[in-house]
């Protein structure tokens, strides 16, 4: 009885954790996904100078500084270039700033 509600235990864990991993995993089979040059230009359009692009669990990881300075990591889908989510950090204050879910930027 004990191994049963373990493992029903550990089943909703899984469950749950995956629930809440979704919003940022990407699943777009590769032969949809846009170049990451597009990408690039994209960023660098908006003022944005990438320094890496590199995929992580199907997504676009982007690393670089913003127009202010700050250091950026932000995830995007591959096939749609939309932002799935971006940390910033201000070094001068010591601040991080963190978006999900933003749409294209």
């Amino acid at each position: 009885m004990k191994s049963l509600v373990f493992a029903g235990a550990v089943l909703i864990g899984l469950l749950a954790g995956g629930a809440a991993r979704a919003d940022t995993e990407c699943t777009a089979p590769v032969a949809t996904w846009q170049s990451r040059e597009v990408l690039r230009k994209q960023l660098e359009q908006r003022g944005l100078q990438v320094h890496r692009i590199k995929v992580d669990d199907g997504c676009y990881e982007v690393r670089g500084i913003d127009a202010q300075g700050n250091r950026f990591k932000a995830k995007y889908a591959p096939d749609s270039l939309k932002a799935l989510s971006m940390e910033t950090k201000d070094d001068q204050h010591g601040e991080r700033r963190r978006e999900r879910g933003q749409g294209s930027r």
